[in-house]
């Protein structure tokens, strides 16, 4: 019975499913409880927190990684199940300390000054919550000053600039230049992204990585959080 209800979760987050009204890929599911409905039987049935994170969630987002890499998924897939991971980690948050699920680091996101594009940005945020890190989103259109005063005061691991646009790129520069002028450069790992965005140019200004999407994202973060650890 356990087993078969971390199924279900891995397969609405497979589909795309938040809900019971949630379509999905598969419109045949419609009506047939969504993650956040078979989440309140798991915890029901005493199944662990744990559980339903590793086995259920992070796994499900693992396979639609894997078909997006091959070609079967697109974006709006993606973030349909970027989104049914989203709600799932809201419902059981009041139960993550319960279950020993402990954050594994703070990441602070914005979009740059100049910059109003955010879905990729959002997508980022809601793989890395469902990956066990705790993510303070600023939003888009976000100033230098506004993002070293969260990075003093929130003092996170993990800083994630996205810009889209060419023309916004600088202020990624200008942003590493403003937290060496406070201090607090060598205090947090800084990664871009972004379709404007490229390795060179991540390296050309000091940044600490790259990522072309939100899957990179969480495993560049994986791989920079595993040094921190060390």
């Amino acid at each position: 019975m356990t087993q078969d209800i971390i199924n279900q979760i891995r397969a609405n987050v497979i589909q795309g499913r938040a809900t019971q009204d949630s379509e999905g890929l598969d419109e045949e599911l419609s009506g047939q409880p969504g993650v956040t409905e078979v989440i309140d039987q798991a915890l029901s049935q005493g199944i662990g927190v744990k559980d339903i994170v590793n086995k259920g969630l992070n796994e499900g987002m693992e396979i639609v990684g894997q078909k997006y890499k091959a070609g079967e998924y697109y974006i709006p897939d993606i973030l349909s199940s970027a989104e049914a991971v989203g709600a799932a980690m809201k419902k059981l948050e009041p139960h993550l300390s319960k279950g020993d699920i402990q954050t594994k680091g703070k990441i602070i996101i914005a979009t740059v000054k100049g910059d109003l594009h955010d879905v990729g940005k959002n997508m980022v945020s809601i793989l890395l919550r469902g990956s066990g890190y705790t993510v303070k989103d600023l939003g888009h259109d976000i100033d230098s000053q506004t993002i070293v005063d969260a990075v003093r005061e929130e003092k996170p691991q993990f800083l994630g600039l996205s810009a889209l646009l060419t023309s916004t790129m600088p202020q990624m520069e200008y942003i590493i230049q403003a937290l060496k002028q406070s201090g607090l450069r060598d205090k947090v790992k800084v990664i871009v992204g972004g379709a404007a965005v490229s390795e060179e140019f991540a390296k050309s200004i000091g940044a600490d990585g790259y990522a072309a999407d939100g899957f990179q994202a969480v495993a560049l973060v994986e791989f920079l959080n595993s040094k921190l650890v060390q």
